[in-house]
Formats: C-alpha cells, sequence, structure tokens
C-alpha cells in the first residue's frame, strides 16, 4: 500500500438515478390502415447507480473529486410496441470492504466483500406503460400512456474498511511497521517517531507449503481515540474487518505490557463491543535484548487468557513461531 494523500478511505457523493422514460400513446397507422388500434410501447428503464467489487483498487481515491455521480434517463416508447432505451448504468468500482451508508439517516445499506460483486446503489426510475396496455372492450384506442418514475437522489457515504486476516493493535512506535516489513514485501515508512504510519498498510505474508494471509498494520491507536482523539475512529473502523487482532506491546513501554493491554483493548471494546469475538493473540516487540532470565520473570506478568509471545522484528526471534500462531487462530 502506498502512502500518503493516495490513501483514501472516506468519499460523500451524490447519487442521482435516471429518470424512467415516458411509455408511447401512439396508434398505429399506415398506408393501409387508416385507424389502427394502440401500439405505444414502454418507456425505458432509468439508469441505475451501481457499486461493483474490485480485487484491483486498494483505495476510493479515484471517486474523491466525483461529487455527482447522475446516470442517464431512459428513452420514450416508440411506435410498434417497441421499448425505449434502458438508461445507461453508473458503475463504480470500488475496493474491497467498502461500506455504503444513507449520508442523512446513517443507515448502513449494504457491503462489498468479494471481486466482482454488484450491488445497486441508486435505483432507476421505472419507464411508463404505453398505451396498448390500457385498450379494453371500451376503450379500444386509448390515447393516453403513463409517465416514467422519477429516478432518486441521495446523498451516500462510502466507507472503507480494509479487508485482512490479522490486523496489528498497538500504540505508536510498538513496531508494527517493522514486523510488516519484515514478514512480507510491504514497505512502510519507518522512522523513530509517533505516527509514522498515518495510512493502513497491506501485506501478503508467506507460509509454509506456499500458503499466505493477508496483514493489515492499522494505524497507531492512542488513549481515548475510541473518543475520537488523535487518529480516532479514522483507523480504528479497518478493525472491524480483520479475522485475527494481533496485539503488540514493546518491551520497552512505561507501563506494564498487561496494562498496556488492557488499555488497548479498552479502546477497542469502547468503539465496539463486537470486536472481543475475535480471536486474539499479544507479542511483546523489541524482546532481543531481553536474557532467558528477563523474559522469564516478564512473562510471569503478561496477561492472562490470551496466547502471547516474546519477538524481535530486528534479529528475527521468533517470527516464525508467531506466523504459526497466527495461522492456527485464523484457521481455528
Amino acid at each position: 500500500m502506498a502512502q500518503g494523500s493516495n490513501f483514501v478511505d472516506y468519499v460523500k457523493v451524490c447519487c442521482r438515478s435516471g429518470h424512467g422514460g415516458a411509455g408511447s400513446a401512439h396508434l398505429h397507422r399506415d398506408k393501409f390502415t387508416a385507424k389502427g388500434g394502440p401500439d405505444g410501447g414502454d418507456g425505458g428503464r432509468g439508469g441505475h447507480i451501481i457499486l461493483k467489487g474490485s480485487s484491483q483498487h486498494w483505495t476510493l481515491l479515484h471517486l474523491k473529486y466525483r461529487k455527482h455521480i447522475i446516470a442517464e434517463n431512459g428513452g420514450p416508447g416508440l411506435s410498434a410496441l417497441r421499448t425505449g432505451a434502458n438508461g445507461k448504468d453508473e458503475i463504480l468500482e470500488v475496493p474491497l470492504g467498502t461500506v455504503a451508508k444513507d449520508a442523512e439517516t446513517g443507515e448502513i445499506l449494504f457491503d462489498i466483500t468479494e471481486d466482482g460483486e454488484i450491488k445497486i446503489l441508486t435505483p432507476g426510475g421505472k419507464g411508463g406503460l404505453g398505451n396498448w396496455h390500457f385498450k379494453s372492450a371500451t376503450q379500444q384506442t386509448p390515447r393516453f400512456a403513463q409517465s416514467g418514475m422519477p429516478g432518486k437522489e441521495q446523498w451516500i457515504i462510502l466507507e472503507l474498511k480494509v479487508l485482512a486476516d490479522v490486523g496489528l493493535v498497538g500504540f505508536p512506535n510498538a513496531g508494527k511497521s517493522t514486523l510488516l516489513s519484515v514478514v512480507s514485501a510491504a514497505k512502510p515508512e519507518i522512522a523513530d517517531y509517533p505516527f509514522t504510519t498515518l495510512v493502513p498498510n497491506l501485506g501478503i505474508v508467506g507460509y509454509r507449503d506456499n500458503r499466505s494471509f493477508v496483514m493489515a498494520d492499522i494505524p497507531g491507536i492512542i488513549e481515548g481515540a475510541s473518543q475520537g482523539k488523535g487518529l480516532g475512529h479514522r483507523f480504528l473502523r479497518h478493525i472491524e474487518r480483520n479475522a485475527v487482532l494481533l496485539f503488540m506491546v514493546p518491551t520497552d513501554t512505561d507501563r506494564s505490557i498487561a496494562e498496556e493491554y488492557e488499555i488497548l483493548l479498552n479502546e477497542l471494546t469502547a468503539y465496539n463491543p463486537e470486536l472481543m469475538d475475535k480471536p486474539r493473540l499479544l507479542a511483546i516487540t523489541k524482546s532481543d535484548m531481553l536474557d532467558d532470565e528477563l523474559e522469564t520473570e516478564m512473562a510471569e506478568t503478561l496477561p492472562k487468557g490470551i496466547p502471547s509471545i516474546f519477538i524481535s522484528s530486528v534479529s528475527g526471534k521468533n517470527i516464525q513461531q508467531l506466523k504459526d500462531m497466527i495461522w492456527r487462530a485464523i484457521n481455528g
């Protein structure tokens, strides 16, 4: 994943579907027929606005400056029972994990999770019926037809929630970006200051027997993130789509490892209690400077009920064992 402003995970657009075409009130006439019956065709359907999942997109950048999405109107009905042309649909390709919401009510309309998945975001208006629908024994030459149904206009919010097998959860400088750069081909920007990572990064991690899984480095959380502090909700939502959560706490934390883990856990619980149903793992990072005695001593103070491991991305300590833990959690 590229860094910087190229990553866009939130857009608000005005969608206007096409109006349905009017039905025709035509009466059949030719050189052999002076007074034929009704043969007006139906109007065409107005164009839909459609979302289509695309594995080739990882950001909503291509929609950032398209504030108005307008589909084509349906064509009017024609003589000889010919139906008018349907309006051209507007198909918006979006990355997998995109959620569509009604901007007025906040209601979630649907989400896109599979490549090629197609869902109608704003349906076009139905075409009007031609006059041949209205002929009867008492009204054999109706000279009227239906107007087409109007299209729909609505403001829509599109939010991207990154899809990954495992999401890295930790405070800034916990070593998340370094781990991702070591176990995958991703090249996140890494530096020794808080909030180096300003966009989520994805990497494909190679595993045994040519298997692999996707790892997401979620930008650092701070205390109060669930209330909108720091980067706040902007990136917490990306954690919702990860199958497994890997909590990362460095050995040089100012708090105890158990305390820092609890703070991270509380922030996630406050944001979305359902996150607690996901499998959780704990990695204690930057442990290459620990001797066996100190590591054993620290292990006794680790949180209970969560699988944990001491790792070092720099030295490679226990990296393969960590992959094994993650694989078991994903497929458990």
